[in-house]
């Protein structure tokens, strides 16, 4: 078995982000397997590709370029990786937990009898022994996420099948450049030996992309709300507290379910992923699922009238006290210092 390999995601003359957050832990991963990083981008125009792939550590830069792979569809892009993974037996393969990753992923695995492990929270390199069997393994990879809604956090392994694949939400994981000028080799492949002339009987007539509705994924300052803001009137003094620092407004799951904010504003695993400078947590007792989503965040204050709540287990800062008689003060004081 050989390489760590990324599928990398291309939009508008760009590598997706997440993309590129995969390609920075695919690097570690590999750098702890002795093995190389190897990422697979296909479309019809790969002008520039390069310059924002391999400076995040690629040794092999894998190129499908041609008519009928923009826009995505799945067939074509589909028998791009079963025919490539046939031939590179790849060790691990990484995909975004995107429209794409979610729809694309399962095909894959299904073809080459492997596992694939969807919303990975984090990613590691580990050994593994099978008691019922008595096999032991030495560095398989280790497939984190939270499980039963949140309720506990499960580690998946696949010893057996390859590749072992995982899919990972935008955010999770950082994205930094090994260097501007690595070096990695670029194979450009002949599209037609590996996608058959059926792949293309879709054809996308019109496409609409439609703009993310907020910006939670980057913003530098996140002020979120729980189930305990009480209400949707609750939220308001969030969104005000947000204008004055220029900030986000984010939620909880509980604070969506109880209908106090709408469902795009949720972070936790099966919400956005955020990793701001400052994150305001605001009557949020701090579930796994909700910690999974914000715990890599610069600085965490939590404001929560129980002492013991969870999420003040790994905050900086806490407030306790409630939040209605909190954050009003917090907003007439950034006011007051704002001018």
């Amino acid at each position: 078995m050989n390489s760590v390999f990324v599928y990398c995601e291309w939009e508008g003359k760009c590598v997706a982000e997440v993309s590129q957050e995969l390609l920075t832990k695919g690097r570690k991963l590999a750098d702890t397997l002795g093995v190389k990083l190897e990422a697979v981008v296909a479309a019809d125009d790969l002008s520039g590709v390069e310059q924002q792939v391999l400076p995040y550590g690629v040794d092999v830069l894998h190129l499908f370029e041609g008519e009928g792979l923009f826009p995505y569809t799945s067939l074509p892009h589909a028998s791009i990786l079963i025919n490539l993974f046939r031939e590179e037996q790849p060790q691990i393969c990484l995909m975004g937990a995107t429209v794409i990753g979610r729809d694309l992923g399962p095909r894959v695995s299904s073809a080459l009898h492997s596992g694939l492990t969807a919303d990975c929270t984090s990613l590691e390199i580990g050994p593994y022994e099978d008691k019922k069997s008595g096999k032991s393994y030495d560095s398989l990879l280790y497939q984190i996420r939270p499980a039963f809604g949140g309720n506990i956090v499960a580690t998946i392994v696949n010893p057996d099948n390859r590749p072992q694949m995982a899919t990972v939400r935008k955010g999770v994981m950082k994205r930094e450049i090994v260097s501007e000028d690595y070096k990695g080799d670029v194979v450009r492949h002949k599209v037609a030996e590996y996608v058959s002339d059926t792949d293309y009987a879709v054809k996308v007539l019109k496409r609409h992309v439609q703009p993310a509705a907020n910006n939670l994924g980057g913003a530098s300052i996140v002020v979120a709300g729980g189930y305990g803001m009480g209400s949707k009137e609750g939220f308001d003094m969030l969104y005000e507290l947000a204008d004055v620092l220029h900030a986000e407004v984010g939620a909880s799951r509980a604070a969506i379910d109880a209908g106090y904010c709408v469902a795009n504003l949720q972070i936790g695993q099966t919400g956005v992923t955020v990793r701001p400078k400052l994150y305001i947590a605001c009557g949020i007792s701090g579930q796994i699922q909700h910690i999974a989503g914000m715990q890599e965040s610069g600085i965490i204050i939590s404001i929560n009238s129980d002492p013991a709540a969870p999420i003040n287990a790994i905050a900086d800062y806490v407030i306790v006290g409630r939040v209605e008689d909190v954050v009003p003060k917090m907003i007439k004081y950034y006011k007051q210092n704002s001018k």
